[in-house]
């Protein structure tokens, strides 16, 4: 393999959050954003994008799959997603990584391509594997998925150390937040916080603004922030120009007609309207926590 090997997803939305009180976790909002869209948007490079879990909508088309019996645990979506995927290389996420990013996917599958192990896990700030944030030769994985099913008779509540076990891994370190997940109330509120830090806020609005438009361009907001400035002669909420920036590209995209420029207009108010629905929220559940602090080793989705 190459370092610019195809490859295609599985992404573990299942689980019953019982720390979340049985919440929709993949569907929980940090940023305006879904987490599980979060995750969609970190490896729109996929070929193919599976999704192991309950059907809901997404910001982008993907394969859906569910394990047998529904809520057997990550092992088991494991074995149904896989089933789903034809590339020689797959990369495994959980559904709750509101800070995984498409440069550490990158590193992952390049890292894959580069080496003679099985699999490539990211390592958290502490050290620990976390093998829900993982790219995987497919045939290693099909073959000790197989053989675990055939020792144990099905794959419903068996650990992920079972399978990582017999993997001749290889571990990388990134971004320490990539592997940050959110298993509690406390982990979503950390999360939303530090999205709002200066520093991230205008990046991640901008990225939330472009995703509900569904507008792929990549925009050089710091050079739009200049023109802006020196236009207006000077900016004082710099998310404003570039807000509208957006909903007028996005209008012109859909034929540029009154009706377009209403509705881009009206999906951008709405994200808004999460944004400060969040902000009342984090208030309310007072000071945030070491985002570090979240990560649990990959080994529990729900």
């Amino acid at each position: 393999m190459t370092a610019t090997t195809a490859y295609d997803a599985i992404v573990l939305a299942g689980g019953a959050a019982r720390r979340l009180g049985g919440a929709d976790k993949p569907g929980l909002s940090v940023g305006g954003r879904a987490l599980l869209d979060r995750v969609l948007a970190a490896c729109r490079d996929a070929g193919r994008t599976v999704v192991v879990g309950g059907r809901r909508p997404t910001a982008r088309p993907v394969v859906w799959a569910r394990e047998d019996p529904p809520g057997g645990g990550p092992l088991a979506a494991l074995g149904a997603g896989v089933r789903q995927t034809g590339a020689e290389a797959v990369l495994v996420l959980s559904a709750d990584l509101p800070f995984l990013g498409e440069g550490t996917v990158r590193q992952l599958i390049e890292a894959l391509a580069a080496k003679d192990s099985e699999a490539v896990v990211l390592t958290d700030p502490d050290g620990r594997e976390q093998p829900l944030v993982a790219a995987y030769r497919a045939e290693p994985l099909r073959r000790e998925l197989a053989l675990l099913q055939a020792e144990y008779g099905s794959l419903s509540g068996l650990p992920l150390r079972l399978l990582t076990r017999e993997l001749d891994l290889a571990r990388i370190e990134t971004d320490p937040l990539a592997s940050f997940d959110c298993d509690t109330w406390e982990d979503i509120s950390t999360a939303r916080a530090r999205i709002r830090e200066h520093g991230n806020v205008l990046e991640e609005w901008i990225t939330a603004v472009k995703d509900e438009l569904g507008i792929e361009l990549d925009v050089d907001t710091r050079a739009l922030l200049d023109l802006a400035r020196d236009a207006a002669h000077g900016v004082e909420r710099p998310a404003a120009p570039l807000t509208t920036f957006l909903v007028g590209y996005a209008a012109a995209k859909a034929d540029g007609g009154p009706e377009a420029v209403a509705e881009a207009a009206r999906k951008a108010a709405a994200l808004a309207a999460r944004w400060a629905e969040e902000a009342e929220q984090s208030a309310g559940a007072g000071g945030p926590a070491n985002p570090a602090a979240g990560t649990n080793g990959g080994a529990e989705t729900g």
